[in-house]
């Protein structure tokens, strides 16, 4: 699977139309390999999705990067309660550096 990463995006309306636009000017996207996942309760996904750029306690400086296969390796976060989905990738940083809507 590939996903449409953005580098330091705000917010997630902002992650939204970022994505809208790539795909309307069909980027393929990047292939990702998802190494853990954080489910949140909707209150916590809001929380987090409103300040992409704000630190996060369960972001290791570990977390990111590539695989061998040239895989970006993320973090999936999932919003428990509406199963939206935000894909981060910290890049040796404890703030969601790059991140992607998962689109299924």
């Amino acid at each position: 699977m590939n996903a449409l990463f953005g580098r330091k995006v705000r917010d997630l309306e902002e992650l939204k139309e970022l994505t809208k636009e790539a795909v309307q000017d069909e980027c393929e996207g990047t292939p990702y390999e998802v190494t853990r996942e954080v489910l949140m309760s909707d209150a916590a996904f809001r929380e987090f999705a409103e300040d992409l750029l704000k630190d996060q306690s369960w972001i290791d400086k570990g977390d990111g990067g590539t695989n061998r296969n040239g895989e970006i390796r993320c973090i999936r976060v999932k919003n428990r309660d509406t199963g939206e989905k935000i894909l981060v990738n910290g890049e040796g940083y404890d703030y969601p550096r790059y991140t992607a809507l998962e689109l299924e």
